[in-house]
Parts: C-alpha cells; structure tokens; sequence
C-alpha cells in the first residue's frame, strides 16, 4: 500500500486554523486519495527541523507567528517571497524546501473583486508577515498606504495619534493583526471607530469568527466591511497548484485515479 503525502499548517495555536478542514474537504470532494492534512502546531520555530525530517511532506502552509522566522530554515525564496519577506507556503523541489508567499495572490485577487476604484490611500494596522504581503500588493496597485503600529518605526503610525485628517484620507483600512482571532473574538484593533463613516471599506484579514467586532463596529458607521475568508481560499488553491507542480509525478497517478473512476 502507498503512504499518504502529507501536508500541513505550520503555527503556534493554530486549532482554530481554517486550512486543515478546507483541505480534507478538498481532498474529499474532488476524490483526491493518497493525501493527509495536518496541523504541526510548534512552540518554538526551531522545532521546524523535526517537522522536515518527514520523507513524506509534500507541502506545507505557514501561519503566524512563523511568516518571516521560518526564512532562515529554507533554502530557496521565490522572487515575490524574497521581495516581500514573507513565507506562507513551502514546497519541496529537488531536495530542497523553497519558500513562496501566495498572501500576496490571495489579498490581490479580492481586491479585484470589490470596487475600489476611488481608493488612492490606505491605513495597514500591524506590520507583521501578513502585513508585509498587503503591503506589497497596494504598491502593486499604486495605492499609497500608512503603517500603523503600537511602537514607532520608521514612518509608522501610532494608534494614539490616528485623527480626522487621516481617517479621511484613507478610505481602505486593513487589519493585518492577529487581534479578534478565535478564541480571543473579544479583542480588536484601538483605532477611533467613530471617525468612520459609509465611505470606508474596513478589511479584516481574520476569518474565524466570520464577523469581527473590528467589523461590526465598522457596520454600525455605515462601512462596507470584508472578512478575510475568500482571500485564504485563493491563497489555499494558490498553495495547492504550487504543491501539485512541485511533486508532478504523484498528481499524474491522481488524474489517472480519476480517469479510471469515470470509466
């Protein structure tokens, strides 16, 4: 009998992760035999070397807190993941593990799906993997963005020192922070909600619990408000075409799995 490929989430407290489930359906839906999802849920990031010692990973996805410190533990970043600084998925290629970031494919494509035509200006809370990916698509789209901080770097922003001036002038406010994450759906960004009105789009890129007191809150001034649940769909599929082109061999014995089901 065939081992399974193994795939799966690296993180720290990552049972509320979406990724598991979403990939064991997937295998499920679409007769994809063969394969496992797991979650290696890591206290400390060192302990990624154990997870690689597994002959049979054929992918993984990265989560927070590990984005830019599991860097140094892979051999090779592609372009956009050297450029951005973030690693949300690895492949394994020719004995080596290469890092790839497909946040970045994720939040583009659910830009492209809402009108955001007249925005030239956002405010990014958090500065931290995710944030570096959101970061780079903005730019991408030549829309101008303020970092916003608990402590002051460079030209960050201060939450304390967030005012009228700037909540009008950007209209796109994106919470890349882990804060109102499961279980801790009390929590949420200290920013001065009653400076928003029906012109902002508030974005959150958190999607367990579906609906966020940073969105709510948003709702209740008249804001269009996204959770972040389509945008970790596109970066799954995204995550999975990068697995499947890496590890080309084991996917044709699936597609002739399938073929000889239809027969």
């Amino acid at each position: 009998m065939r081992n399974k490929n193994i795939y799966g989430l690296v993180g720290k407290n990552i049972n509320y992760s979406f990724s598991k489930g979403y990939f064991l359906d997937k295998f499920k839906k679409e007769r994809i035999f063969g394969c496992d999802y797991l979650n290696f849920d890591l206290d400390r990031i060192d302990l990624i070397e154990d997870v690689f010692r597994n002959n049979l990973l054929s992918g993984l996805n990265v989560t927070i807190p590990y984005k830019e410190k599991i860097i140094p533990y892979i051999d090779e970043l592609s372009p956009i993941a050297k450029e951005i600084g973030s690693v949300n998925t690895i492949c394994f290629e020719n004995s080596k593990k290469i890092g790839y970031n497909t946040d970045f494919h994720g939040f583009d494509k659910t830009l492209s799906e809402i009108k955001i035509e007249n925005i030239k200006h956002a405010l990014v809370l958090g500065t931290g993997g995710a944030s570096k990916a959101i970061r780079h698509v903005l730019s991408k789209r030549n829309i101008k963005y303020n970092l916003v901080s608990r402590s002051k770097k460079n030209n960050n922003i201060l939450y304390k020192d967030l005012d009228s001036n700037i909540f009008n002038q950007n209209l796109l406010i994106i919470n890349s922070t882990p804060l109102g994450t499961y279980p801790n759906i009390e929590e949420f960004p200290d920013i001065p909600y009653n400076l928003i009105d029906n012109n902002h789009i508030l974005y959150d890129l958190v999607y367990n619990p579906i609906e966020t007191i940073f969105m709510k809150k948003g709702i209740e001034k008249g804001a269009r408000v996204i959770n972040g649940l389509k945008m970790l769909k596109y970066q799954a599929e995204k995550s999975w075409e990068l697995w499947s082109k890496s590890n080309w061999q084991f996917f044709l014995l699936i597609l002739d799995n399938k073929l000889l089901n239809l027969i």
